[in-house]
């Protein structure tokens, strides 16, 4: 297990990286760990790197070399929604685009469990955020009980092999499990159906009665497809204004090395494609 550290050399806690080096227990990261980060402090950091991010993606957008794919994951209103609105808050829309995955409808229970997913994943260039994944797939049968550890080995193999190819094809895979307690939870839930009743929803509630449970599938997920391509980020979720700044600082992170490749790529493409219009264009 490691800490992603701050470029600016301070004391900031960020997410828990899992990388298949050992085996991570979710109770090893306390929810409402926010390390000696303080809210003004958090807002600064927040924006300087939600503008770090933007010039990132801009730029993977120029070159056309890389994809990026955002995969949030956690329990309901564990913040998945606020960290699409406050990370990605100056991202170019012409390069991000988010994808919300409901529970299988019975067309798409027709293909494989990675299907739908698969045709919502980014082109090069593009990001593409999923709030929810393939990953429910792994989780909620463990949790109802519909899958044995034959068919959840399957499975498990079945998305690290998807993400190996994603990989050769130039997706960036960046993941992350908001980590929030019950009692946060809970207190979340009961502020949605007093101020946005229409986004209440009874199954929050029954799923509560088998945090445990999910839990545990939500271990075991995670460890089983954590490598050093594609880790696992585990942000302590309790605390909005910090885990912003621990999902905007591991995707910095990952983006950084790509930074020279992206500018020659885009300086490379960009001269090719002036060098098609001057073609094209008439004198002057």
């Amino acid at each position: 297990m490691n800490r992603s550290g701050s470029s600016r050399g301070d004391d900031v806690t960020y997410a828990t990286i899992v990388d298949g080096s050992r085996h991570v227990r979710l109770d090893e990261v306390d929810p409402a760990d926010h390390g000696s980060l303080t809210r003004p402090r958090a807002d600064d950091e927040l924006d300087a790197l939600s503008r770090e991010l933007r010039e990132l993606l801009g730029l993977m957008f120029a070159a056309e070399t890389n994809g990026l794919l955002v995969i949030l994951q956690g329990m309901d209103a564990a913040g998945k929604d606020i960290t699409i609105q406050n990370v990605f808050v100056l991202a170019n829309p012409e390069a991000i685009r988010v994808k919300h995955f409901l529970p299988m409808s019975k067309d798409e229970e027709k293909h494989h469990f990675i299907w739908r997913a698969d045709v919502e994943c980014p082109a090069r260039g593009e990001a593409v955020i999923f709030d929810r994944s393939y990953y429910e797939q792994l989780v909620q049968p463990q949790v109802d009980g519909e899958v044995d550890s034959r068919e959840l080995d399957i499975r498990i193999e079945d998305v690290l092999a998807f993400e190996r190819l994603l990989g050769h094809g130039g997706t960036i895979v960046a993941k992350f499990f908001l980590h929030v307690s019950p009692g946060e939870q809970e207190k979340r839930l009961r502020d949605r159906m007093e101020h946005e009743p229409w986004l209440a929803s009874a199954r929050d509630w029954i799923a509560r009665r088998s945090w445990d449970d999910y839990m545990t599938a939500y271990e075991k997920a995670v460890n089983a497809t954590a490598t050093s391509d594609a880790p696992w980020h585990i942000v302590a979720a309790d605390h909005q204004w910090s885990y912003n700044v621990s999902v905007a600082q591991a995707l910095v992170e990952r983006l950084r090395p790509y930074r020279d490749s992206w500018v020659k790529g885009r300086d490379e493409r960009g001269a090719k494609k002036r060098a098609e219009a001057e073609e094209e264009a008439p004198p002057v």
